[in-house]
């Protein structure tokens, strides 16, 4: 089942003086279970591609339709009602909120997503192996170890789609793997969705299919062997 269906996508940022023309026309479509790599060089949009998709910003033609609904048809209270509970997003920064032990991040990010707390919070954590964390402050943990309870933080709510935007950009690349792998699991064994926006060649091995973007468009878009 298609639960992305992008086509003659197109977002323009425009000032006084111009318009800039960031995504040209793209078409395109994910399967429920593809582990999409979206990869270009800076500049290329795949960052904003992402963010269109996952309605954090509005785009200026075309269609994005999100399990067979027009984004642009989402009013803002589904649009948010949507990003708390159908898609999740893990960023290259944490942004855990450092007063906070891992399991009140996550439980935080229950309680304002659905307005009641989650039972499954220790079960999410095992799920990204940091289960004997629980009591921990961020600044006792790693890098790598923070952005496990980032896609803790994400999982909890059992997102259909989880939209990653450089998710190792700011780990060493022993973590770098560690982090990819999981995402693997997370795609294979529970079979989420994910679309990851990266700069890195070498990380798009980890999923299913790679969107190759260059000045805007996609240029190639094939299935990883």
């Amino acid at each position: 089942m298609e639960q992305i269906q992008v086509s003659n996508l197109k977002k323009s940022y425009q000032n006084q003086k111009m318009t800039y023309d960031v995504l040209k026309g793209i078409d395109f479509s994910v399967q429920d279970g593809e582990f999409v790599s979206i990869c270009g060089p800076s500049g290329s949009g795949k960052t904003t591609l992402l963010y269109v998709l996952g309605g954090l910003e509005p785009y200026t033609g075309g269609s994005v339709k999100l399990f067979n609904q027009e984004l642009k048809d989402y009013t803002e209270s589904a649009k948010s009602k949507m990003r708390s509970q159908d898609i999740g997003f893990v960023f290259q920064f944490y942004n855990l909120i450092p007063n906070l032990t891992v399991y009140e991040n996550i439980l935080l990010s229950a309680i304002l997503s659905t307005g009641k707390t989650k039972d499954k919070i220790m079960e999410t954590l095992e799920t990204v192996g940091m289960k004997d964390y629980s009591s921990y402050y961020p600044y006792q943990l790693s890098g790598g170890m923070q952005q496990r309870v980032a896609i803790a933080r994400c999982l909890i709510n059992d997102p259909k789609i989880i939209f990653a935007d450089e998710p190792i950009g700011s780990l060493d690349h022993k973590n770098g793997i560690a982090i990819m792998e999981l995402f693997r699991n997370l795609n294979q064994t529970y079979h989420k969705t994910i679309l990851m926006v990266t700069h890195n060649e070498d990380t798009t091995v980890y999923g299913t299919r790679t969107l190759h973007m260059l000045d805007g468009k996609v240029i190639k878009d094939e299935q990883n062997t």
